[in-house]
């Protein structure tokens, strides 16, 4: 199922045969035509309305499982999947991505600095296979053996917001980095991270002075939220191996990689991609995903949520030049000129000034102004002339009034991840 369909839209008649005892499809197949798959419907009736004598068989056999998908702001979507579908898919595009794949094939360790929600969630599948209690005791911490995923991965954060690791969580991880380095003959290893993760660690090492016990990674993916244009550029400058940009999700595994100068490729095993305007005539566009590299949940027209700009703005796959964001994360311009990404806004605040780290809009109830809150990676406010700048393309994008507020300190949500949209117009911090 490499590229696209024969019908714009629509399934081939290979996949409505691999499709068709599954009960969600049914009435599309008898249509001849099927309309795009939203989460809610994907959600009513689950699992019965996926179920069929192959499935029940698998997850009799432990063939398949139920999961939750990621959410970053967003209510988790319970799906059916082969166990490790995410890692092996991570996994088969590390071993054969072209500028990466010598880490891989060198059998580099992987460490992956990432949401702690992760690292518990690997401590608690491996308590439970030694027949021990699922939940830790509080205050205890995993030795690194029990937040070892395989013998390939490691999870090292314990904390949910990296703004407040302090020394000896950063020594910590630092010595369980060099564990992974030295464990290579070579002394290679392969770094996965949230790309805001790293950029904390990186600054904390520097400023205690502990740059120097880092490690240089062989290779370094970031893949698990969006990844602010500032954020890259401060790793680009501290690392010197290839930064990769990996775009997926728990429920698809991962459909495009970038590569070490930035560049998106389609990697479109067993699915196909459509693009979509979130409204007419705009160029931002919605993806909606045709997949049956998952066996046991195949989903046809499924709109994922997130928006894409492509090269020349037409709704060209082959063509994105980038992940701007949720759907459901959208805002409305006050002067009518379209919705705003994510993405549009990160490029407006990297424009503004490179030493902008972490940033938030927030929008007040009555939409009368915006407030652009931002963390630096120096910790210090911007100059007058850099925050005129702020000021003036957030307002330019929105449409609306705009003030900047120097934050020492945003705090991450509860899922780990930043949220870059404040509707209510207010967020703790300091």
């Amino acid at each position: 199922m490499d590229g696209q369909p024969s019908r714009p839209g629509q399934p081939t008649a290979d996949i409505v045969n691999r499709i068709r005892d599954i009960p969600i499809y049914r009435a599309s197949i008898e249509r001849g035509h099927f309309p795009i798959l939203d989460k809610p419907e994907i959600a009513h009736g689950f699992p019965d309305n996926w179920m069929t004598p192959v499935l029940a068989d698998a997850l009799a056999a432990g063939k398949a499982e139920y999961v939750l998908s990621t959410g970053t702001n967003h209510a988790r979507m319970q799906i059916i999947r082969p166990p490790y579908f995410l890692l092996d898919s991570y996994y088969q595009l590390w071993s054969e991505h072209p500028d990466i794949s010598d880490t891989w094939h060198d059998g580099c360790q992987r460490v992956s600095l990432t949401t702690v929600l992760a690292t518990e969630h690997v401590a608690r599948v491996n308590a439970r296979k030694r027949g021990e209690p699922a939940d830790a005791a509080p205050g205890s911490v995993p030795d690194l053996d029990d937040r070892r995923l395989d013998d390939r991965t490691c999870y090292v954060n314990l904390r949910l917001d990296p703004a407040l690791w302090d020394r000896d969580d950063v020594e910590r991880m630092l010595a369980e980095i060099r564990t992974a380095q030295q464990a290579h003959p070579q002394g290679r290893y392969h770094l996965d991270c949230s790309g805001y993760h790293l950029a904390h660690l990186v600054r904390k090492a520097t400023d205690w002075g502990l740059w120097d016990r880092f490690p240089q990674p062989a290779s370094i993916v970031h893949a698990y939220e969006y990844t602010p244009v500032n954020v890259r550029r401060f790793l680009h400058e501290h690392f010197a191996c290839p930064v990769i940009d990996l775009f997926g999700s728990t429920e698809l595994g991962y459909l495009y990689y970038s590569d070490r100068d930035g560049r998106y490729h389609p990697y479109l095993d067993k699915m196909s991609v459509e693009l979509i305007p979130v409204v007419p005539g705009s160029e931002i566009f919605s993806m909606i995903v045709s997949s049956v590299r998952n066996p046991y949940m195949p989903l046809i027209r499924y709109r994922s949520g997130d928006c894409a700009r492509t090269l020349d703005g037409t709704p060209d796959p082959a063509k994105i030049a980038r992940f701007c964001g949720r759907e459901k994360e959208l805002l409305t311009s006050a002067h009518g000129r379209g919705p705003v990404a994510q993405g549009d806004l990160d490029d407006r605040v990297g424009a503004a000034s490179p030493r902008i780290f972490v940033h938030q809009l927030g929008v007040h109830g009555d939409r009368a102004g915006a407030e652009l809150r931002y963390t630096t990676f120096d910790g210090e406010p911007l100059t007058a002339p850099e925050a005129a700048a702020l000021r003036a393309g957030v307002e330019d994008l929105t449409g609306l009034p705009c003030r900047d507020v120097h934050r020492v300190h945003l705090p991450i949500g509860k899922s780990g991840k930043y949220a870059w949209l404040d509707r209510d117009g207010a967020v703790p911090g300091r």
